[in-house]
């Protein structure tokens, strides 16, 4: 088993850097997830890690080595990729055995690592298939599970449930999860969607043009987020932005959109107060936007009138589309609420659970 070290890392292709100075600590048996939109860096750090690109800057560490010039076969890794690139040809057994084989591992040992790997997985009565013969789910674990066989230091896995149906997905992600917690090997895991990455990771890397933006624990990322594109990107629907002024009167802190004023807590007056006067940018999460009569004890908010546009009901909660003046904002309300588009209604926004960046840097005010 082993950690993992970015330090200092840049990958350039000719003048365009598409990584730029990638810091980070991965804790041995940690399962961290790499996040972000595409073409945000997070595949190209993971194949840096496996030898699969060159870095042009900075030093990659796998335990205490560094593998910079090390190759991608001497760095104690397996990789899970997005196709899952199994042998047309061979049996499931035999696609999990084969880079064994190639390793020159005795014949004993491979049938008692793929055996292994096969009941981990579920695969048992599928070793004598072709590939062909299984579902999208059975190929993507008979893919892991040649990964496993291998009982690598670190496991990399680069979408790997991309190519599921969303049904399968969410089933896979709790193997997936079961699969770290059984094996205890360190887990760096890359995809653009960020429920995979909340529901997954011990802490989650949010990734954007090639910039590490935070590494945190979820619940952190999701609470605490670091600027506007981590908040906006965490979360699901994302986060409510609208833009506005700090506004001081009689001892009291407001925002003010210029189409609506609401009142910010006690509690971070000390924190915004630099800012009083300043552009900033206040934020919101749908789910702390509130039907009044609906809204949960101790909330601290003003109601806001507002026209719906679109209701989407999910079935467990009821999502408004919502218009006031220049601002439009989601909302995650009570399914009891009666809503209809075109309606007015009035909305409560819980300030205890407020965020506010500053308008020129797009960094947390704390």
């Amino acid at each position: 088993m082993a950690s993992v070290t970015y330090r200092n890392v840049y990958k350039r292709y000719g003048d365009v850097t598409v990584i730029t100075d990638l810091n980070m600590e991965i804790a041995d048996k940690e399962f961290v997830v790499f996040v972000g939109p595409s073409g945000c860096g997070k595949s190209t750090s993971l194949r840096m890690l496996a030898g699969l690109e060159d870095i042009s800057e900075g030093e990659i560490f796998i335990g205490d080595r560094v593998v910079n010039d090390v190759p991608p076969k001497d760095r104690d890794i397996a990789m899970v990729f997005q196709s899952y690139a199994l042998y047309p040809h061979m049996s499931v057994y035999d696609n999990m055995a084969f880079g064994l084989k190639l390793r020159k591992t005795p014949k004993a040992e491979i049938d008692r690592r793929v055996k292994e790997a096969a009941t981990i997985l579920g695969l048992e009565n599928l070793l004598d298939r072709k590939p062909k013969a299984l579902s999208g789910g059975q190929r993507q674990r008979v893919a892991v599970g040649r990964a496993i066989v291998r009982e690598p230091a670190v496991f990399l896995m680069d979408e790997p449930l991309s190519n599921l149906d969303a049904k399968l997905r969410v089933t896979a992600r709790a193997e997936i999860s079961k699969l770290h917690q059984r094996l205890g090997t360190t887990f760096i895991y890359v995809t653009h969607d960020q429920v995979e990455a909340m529901t997954m990771g011990d802490r989650i890397a949010v990734m954007s043009d090639g910039l590490l933006q935070q590494i945190d624990s979820p619940r952190n990322l999701y609470n605490a987020p670091n600027n506007v594109f981590v908040a906006g990107f965490i979360g699901s629907p994302s986060m409510n932005f609208f833009d506005a002024i700090l506004v001081g009167e009689e001892n009291r802190l407001f925002v003010d959109t210029g189409d609506f004023r609401v009142a910010v807590p006690e509690s971070r007056k000390t924190a915004y107060s630099s800012h009083v006067g300043k552009e900033v940018i206040f934020g919101i999460r749908p789910e702390h936007v509130h039907a009044p009569e609906y809204a949960p004890p101790n909330i601290m908010g003003e109601p806001l009138s507002a026209t719906i546009e679109i209701v989407e009901l999910l079935g467990h909660e009821l999502h408004l589309f919502m218009n006031s003046g220049k601002f439009s904002f989601v909302g995650t309300v009570d399914t009891r609420m009666d809503a209809h588009a075109g309606n007015r209604v009035e909305v409560l926004f819980d300030m205890n659970n407020m965020h506010l960046f500053d308008k020129k840097t797009e960094l947390a005010i704390r």
